[in-house]
């Protein structure tokens, strides 16, 4: 019988963390695998460590750390061939790791990731947020890069490309897929079964702060990968957006109504072009103006936050899963 080793990275996630174990047990004793559960502390104030020790896992504290270290660290005194990297806050169905291993036996990928989804009682921002990544078409896709609310991958190809970079603040998941892909293997983005994201944005001032955050992670993957358009486009939308809305308030204020007027209708289009090509395969108006308001906001956020890590400031927030 295999050995995984499921590494969890956490912070004051009490709320979420016995869930996440318990149905990450369930996932590997269907997929006939054994499996050690490994919780890497980021210095919980709550009684999340104790939980995670209650639900069987191996509990690892290290307070003031990067995520990426969290993760290698949890990889680093895990025993199996395979790895698998969840939040703590996202619960796998339970055929979460058959129907992916019966995807990698069949030669049809080397790391695999599930689509993720809200749970019914998330806020629309949240909902529309999450559901905006949902691909619909072919049930698996080949991705240059994942995100790791959910990773699964034979160790080897983790120990190939040395883990997560420890120096980036966030980013570490494009990063480390970004060169996984670079590397040879097959990254493969799976429709169904989806995960149940938990840890959703409960309000605007949450979503606001957690995409101030994950937008600071551009300037430092631009040094670490070199500049290219799959990496320089979304930061220099962003601040071409800045400056059309700039233009167009000083035309404002200058009395040129006219101009004033196309200038911020001019800004407003990346967000539209955005929302539109996330939401016309699902014809649903609604959906489209949700993902349009969020679009622009998360612009104007990323504009801000690649400014912000120029001058070598950025949000702050503990590194959690």
């Amino acid at each position: 019988m295999s050995l995984l080793s499921i590494v969890v990275p956490m912070f004051d996630e009490a709320r979420h963390i016995g869930r996440t174990l318990q149905a990450a047990r369930r996932a590997a004793h269907r997929a006939g695998l054994e499996c050690e559960l490994i919780v890497v502390d980021n210095g919980s104030r709550d009684a999340g460590p104790a939980i995670a020790q209650h639900h069987g896992a191996q509990v690892l504290s290290l307070p003031g750390v990067s995520i990426a270290t969290l993760r290698n660290r949890g990889a680093a005194i895990g025993r199996g061939q395979w790895l698998a990297f969840l939040d703590a806050d996202i619960e796998v169905p339970d055929d979460w790791l058959a129907s992916l291993l019966h995807l990698h036996r069949q030669e049809q990928g080397d790391v695999f990731a599930l689509d993720c989804i809200t749970p019914s009682q998330a806020p629309w921002f949240a909902h529309a947020w999450q559901r905006r990544t949902s691909r619909d078409g072919q049930p698996v896709q080949a991705r240059a890069w994942l995100p790791t609310p959910n990773l699964l991958m034979p160790r080897a190809w983790f120990e190939r490309v040395g883990g997560f970079d420890e120096d980036l603040r966030t980013g570490e998941d494009k990063d480390f897929t970004l060169r996984l892909h670079q590397a040879g293997a097959r990254l493969r983005l799976v429709s169904q079964p989806t995960v149940l994201h938990w840890g959703f944005e409960g309000s605007w001032g949450e979503w606001i702060g957690k995409e101030l955050w994950r937008q600071g992670s551009h300037l430092q993957l631009l040094r670490s990968h070199g500049a290219s358009l799959r990496l320089l486009r979304f930061p220099l939308l962003s601040m071409g957006v800045w400056l059309m809305d700039a233009l167009g308030l000083s035309a404002l204020l200058c009395g040129f109504f006219g101009l004033a007027t196309g200038l911020l209708l001019a800004a407003a289009l990346p967000a539209l072009a955005l929302a539109l090509r996330q939401s016309l395969a699902q014809r649903d108006p609604l959906f489209t103006l949700q993902l349009f308001v969020l679009h622009a906001l998360r612009l104007h956020i990323a504009g801000a936050a690649f400014v912000l890590s120029l001058c070598n400031r950025s949000a702050r927030r503990p590194a959690r899963g």
